[in-house]
């Protein structure tokens, strides 16, 4: 089964930044965005534990508790158990992430791809989404950027304990899909080239935008399609600095990422697009991409996203992104050119 027939449409609600990542978020502004979402029609909710340790999901679930269950998709993910305990936000130990979720709850965090910390992550989602059941789970962050040079024994405990668990689950029907969220591609590849077991989807982030694409466009989407594992692309707008924001990669964007996307800025403005739309329609051009979930923390995000969704992008636009080497050449657009 590919998740397409469970995605409600091509764009969902990515969470992350509910969990106070970079900042406080007020929790009115938090619970006002989601009801933004909402109200706007997206059914598709993105979350997960490592999220300001849990309170992305508390806060997720203090809205959606008021919804009828039939009428969303849930997803969150394993391989992080938030604890009672207390430690300092500050200090944990985020790989190339540094401090952040910072602004979230101080109980402590811990990594296990385990099957027995697999089960404990759901019910403890469970319990802070407020909800009976979810609809896909995803294995995180058994990448380089988080684990460094010890990321291949991490993602072979994920192997031998997450996934076996997840296929379990599914199997059962207790889930209805499970795949793999990360933000390189090494980890998808080779997961691909498993015969068992089989994931559903992949939820991949920030490797498949117009900042970074050729590594994912040349193997993994390609041998995605044809698997029928599909992709779902998080963080489509590159942590923000291509909504406007001064964030690439969770951090304070480098002067290269920050002169490049200038130079897309000036052909947006050129053709009379806004970048938001010119982001997220390469991203859902290619057939392999299921859907896209991009954050947001107000509510006034979701009505743009929406409409950089429907914006009409002239095909001379992606032409002179490819004349200029931003895209490349054989990078799927949205429209052709008219014969």
């Amino acid at each position: 089964m590919t998740i397409r027939s469970l995605l409600p449409g091509r764009i969902g609600f990515g969470t992350a930044p509910l969990g106070n990542m970079f900042r406080a978020i007020p929790d009115e502004e938090a619970t006002a965005t989601v009801q933004a979402a909402w109200d706007q029609g997206i059914r598709y909710f993105d979350t997960a534990p490592l999220y300001g340790a849990g309170l992305a999901e508390i806060r997720l679930g203090d809205v959606l508790a008021g919804k009828p269950r039939g009428e969303y998709v849930l997803s969150t993910k394993v391989g992080r158990v938030v604890l009672d305990e207390v430690e300092d936000p500050t200090s944990r130990q985020l790989g190339e992430k540094g401090a952040l979720f910072e602004h979230g709850r101080p109980n402590r965090i811990v990594n296990d791809y385990s099957a027995e910390a697999t089960l404990r992550s759901v019910e403890d989602s469970l319990k802070r989404l407020r909800t009976d059941r979810l609809d896909i789970v995803w294995v995180h962050d058994i990448a380089q950027d988080f684990y460094g040079d010890g990321w291949l024994s991490m993602y072979e405990s994920a192997r031998t304990g997450a996934f076996r668990a997840l296929t379990r689950l599914r199997e059962e029907g207790v889930i209805k899909a499970w795949g793999i969220g990360v933000n390189k591609v090494e980890p998808l590849e080779m997961t691909l080239d498993l015969d068992e077991p089989r994931p559903d989807a992949f939820l991949l982030a920030g490797r498949y935008t117009l900042l970074d694409h050729s590594r994912a466009l040349q193997r993994l989407l390609p041998a995605a399609a044809e698997r029928d594992v599909d992709i779902v692309v998080g963080g489509p707008y590159s942590s923000g600095i291509l909504a406007g924001g001064n964030h690439y990669e969770y951090a304070e964007a480098p002067a290269g990422i920050v002169e490049k996307v200038s130079r897309i800025k000036a052909l947006a403005q050129e053709h009379g697009i806004g970048i938001k739309s010119a982001a997220l329609q390469f991203v859902l051009a290619h057939p392999a991409v299921a859907a896209a979930i991009p954050g947001a923390t107000r509510p006034s995000r979701i009505a743009e996203d929406l409409g950089a969704l429907t914006e009409n992008v002239p095909y001379a636009f992606w032409k002179a992104l490819r004349d200029q080497k931003i895209i490349a050449h054989d990078a799927p657009v949205p429209v052709r050119e008219a014969s």
